[in-house]
């Protein structure tokens, strides 16, 4: 007994923005779930006005005889804007853009810059800075703060012609993967831009389209932290700061300041050029 596809009569339920029509169907006549499907999608047209089908939903069984192999199912059969009118396919050489600004969090022990101190009475301890300084078993400790940071991600899509993306290619990739800009790229200075990664397939047509996932961080000049001024730091090179016991005078008392600011290479510097974009 062949499995019967019944369009129900709520069925074409269109949604709009981006176009989108929702058919609904039941199944009977099969207590297999492999039979209704293989018969809905025998029913379901492949497009309809214009849309191309995408989702299927179910079958889901409303009642099912193993017995007499019959049952019913329920199954909905979604049909969308093609992909390819939405965002058409790229040709070799073109290229698609996109970038996310957002915060992210950074844990910091330094503040910018100080803004005021208030005391129940006596004079006021100079931190030079120092955030949330506090005493951990009779030590002075600076346990700093979680801030929200200001991040920049920018992703690049272009298509490579297929000679083009061979082994020596894709080891260049992973060779420049966590590597920052030693040139000027895509108007950041020298050290300001991190390439994470890229991620791409090959097309139909034998062409690779090939993500590449960028992150930028601003350089860093004639900053004073404390009493240390003219510090530098490129974007992501990575400073922090050794803090010591001092007497204040004016408030005698010991307190926590910066003593020495120290600024490290974290990633190396690669030529952005290799990744032929």
């Amino acid at each position: 007994m062949a499995a019967v596809v019944t369009e129900l009569v709520t069925s074409r339920e269109w949604q709009w923005n981006p176009a989108r029509v929702v058919f609904h169907y039941q199944i009977s006549d099969t207590s297999s779930d492999t039979a209704a499907k293989t018969a809905l999608l025998a029913e379901a047209a492949t497009t309809y006005e214009g849309l191309t089908r995408d989702a299927i939903s179910g079958p889901s069984p409303e009642w099912v005889d193993t017995v007499t192999d019959d049952g019913l199912w329920n199954a909905e059969v979604t049909y969308i804007v093609p992909a390819s009118i939405i965002r058409p396919p790229l040709a070799i050489g073109e290229s698609r853009y996109s970038f996310d600004i957002g915060g992210g969090t950074q844990h910091i022990t330094q503040g910018l810059a100080h803004i005021e101190t208030y005391v129940a009475a006596g004079a006021k301890p100079d931190y030079k800075g120092a955030i949330n300084v506090s005493k951990q078993g009779g030590e002075l400790t600076v346990e700093g703060v979680d801030i929200i940071m200001s991040a920049y991600a920018f992703s690049e899509t272009h298509v490579l012609a297929a000679a083009s993306v061979d082994d020596a290619y894709k080891n260049k990739l992973f060779a420049l993967a966590s590597h920052t800009n030693q040139a000027e790229f895509r108007g950041f200075a020298i050290g300001e831009c991190l390439f994470v990664n890229a991620n791409g397939s090959s097309r139909g047509d034998g062409d690779y389209e090939i993500t590449f996932n960028f992150l930028a961080s601003p350089n860093i000049t004639g900053r004073t932290i404390g009493d240390i001024p003219g510090i530098e730091k490129k974007g992501w090179e990575y400073l922090w700061v050794q803090y010591e016991d001092v007497k204040d005078a004016v408030a005698n008392k010991v307190v926590k300041q910066p003593t020495a600011v120290f600024v490290e290479q974290v990633y190396y510097a690669g030529d952005f050029d290799d990744l032929g974009i």
